[in-house]
């Protein structure tokens, strides 16, 4: 096969029958990016999908609820297998949210099912919030409606499959939050709420990750969970 030079020789090298034979056997066949599987709504689903459940309880019903996301694992045994979300289900004692929830369950499935990044359904759920009111979960972090939670429990799935990342702080920013906390308990004699948060008790909340960890510090509000401050 004939190859043209473009750039200006500069050495030269003759591989022996020796050195041309590994390379030839370590040559794997390149394979048509059209020949991989993707997601799409005409795709058969199998008898048999793997997934995961996840329970949520919030202080509006005694009930909890339990969402199932069930899987579709595509180019099973090659370098590009992957695992995408297939169908979502949603279950319950409480019947009160019944229609709405079969109702959205059905549309986040038929997402999921069209293909694509559906990663935007989780940015989308969370925002949905509740004209009576939100909740805190354990940890401090504020909850602004049912729905939003359903879109946290997407979110960590999709982080658990690896369709998402979980953007995590460095260990030196870890450490700087961690002695900064140390520092305003100290100082102000405060003292963790044991109950809801790992946080001082007064702290309020945080816009950005959604926590009981804003404090203030050196004269400027800043976030004890994620680090975000009003000073920049």
């Amino acid at each position: 096969m004939t190859q043209k030079i473009t750039k200006k020789i500069t050495a030269y090298k003759v591989l022996t029958n020796d050195e041309k034979a590994p390379s030839s056997e370590n040559s794997a066949p390149q394979q048509n990016p059209a020949d991989f599987e993707s997601m799409h709504e005409k795709m058969a689903r199998p008898e048999i999908l793997f997934g995961s459940t996840y329970k949520i309880k919030t202080p509006q019903s005694e009930h909890a609820l339990y969402i199932t996301i069930n899987d579709m694992i595509l180019n099973e045994g090659t370098a590009h297998e992957e695992r995408r979300p297939y169908e979502v289900f949603i279950n319950s004692k409480n019947m009160e949210h019944f229609q709405w929830v079969l109702a959205l369950t059905r549309v986040i499935s038929a997402v999921f099912r069209k293909g694509g990044d559906a990663c935007f359904l989780v940015e989308e759920l969370k925002a949905v919030f509740d004209p009576k009111g939100g909740y805190f979960k354990k940890g401090g972090v504020f909850m602004p409606s049912l729905v939003a939670e359903i879109g946290y429990a997407i979110e960590s799935h999709l982080k658990q499959i690896g369709m998402l990342q979980d953007p995590k702080l460095d260990s030196q920013h870890q450490q700087f939050l961690a002695a900064k906390r140390q520092e305003f308990l100290s100082l102000h004699n405060a003292e963790l709420t044991t109950d809801t948060s790992d946080f001082p008790a007064q702290a309020i909340l945080c816009m950005k990750c959604q926590t009981k960890a804003v404090v203030l510090m050196d004269g400027c509000m800043t976030c004890l969970n994620c680090g975000e401050s009003k000073c920049g």
